[in-house]
């Protein structure tokens, strides 16, 4: 997508002249996020995010280290894993570091990055709007939300409905569960209601 290495370009040209690392980077990130194994998790997801991270973008006090934390995010997306955050982290650390971004941002990425594997509230405002731009898809219109559903299920392939099944209402209810899925008022005012309304659904018809 064009338009999100332009952003790359931007966001990481900031820190370093070094334009072939740059490009680098960008091809790395490219191949990661177009692998025919991703469905959702793909450079939509990026977008998807990039786009929220943009409009609230007055409300983030590091909004650099948000857009870092969100090209990395997910570099790491293996269903068959329980690490994929950490070793985007990683990634996230030795890119950063190569990209002679300040070890204070880097770190913070690093736990932006982690925070999304729980979703818990965090004390930082802006990995509070880093998962919450994550999440957003569970309160988008019912529709989107199905279409996602489809995407999330192709991505795990490798099971079988009956496992699939099992595992993805554990999701759903680790959700339901929650006092906020959103952290940010923003984000609980706005989608909260219909992720709830969402994901409900999705459990009566697993």
């Amino acid at each position: 997508m064009k338009d999100l290495s332009v952003t790359w370009n931007k966001l990481t040209l900031k820190y370093t002249e070094n334009g072939r690392l740059v490009d680098e980077l960008w091809i790395e990130i490219e191949k990661a996020y177009t692998s025919k194994r991703r469905h959702y998790h793909n450079l939509a997801h990026l977008a998807y995010m990039i786009e929220r991270a943009i409009r609230y973008s007055d409300q983030l006090y590091e909004h650099d280290t948000v857009m870092f934390s969100i090209f990395y995010h997910d570099i790491i997306y293996n269903t068959g894993r329980q690490d994929n955050e950490q070793k985007s982290a990683d990634i996230a650390h030795d890119r950063l570091t190569r990209l002679e971004v300040p070890v204070d941002k880097i770190m913070k990425c690093q736990c932006q990055i982690m925070a999304t594997k729980d979703h818990k509230d965090n004390a930082d405002s802006d990995t509070n709007f880093l998962v919450d731009f994550d999440l957003a898809i569970l309160g988008d219109t019912p529709k989107t939300y199905e279409e996602y559903t489809k995407k999330i299920r192709s991505e795990y392939t490798i099971y079988p409905n009956f496992l699939y099944k099992k595992g993805r209402k554990k999701v759903l209810q680790h959700f339901l569960a929650m006092d906020r899925i959103f952290k940010t008022h923003e984000f609980h005012s706005r989608y909260e209601k219909q992720a709830r309304e969402n994901l409900r659904t999705e459990l009566r018809q697993l």
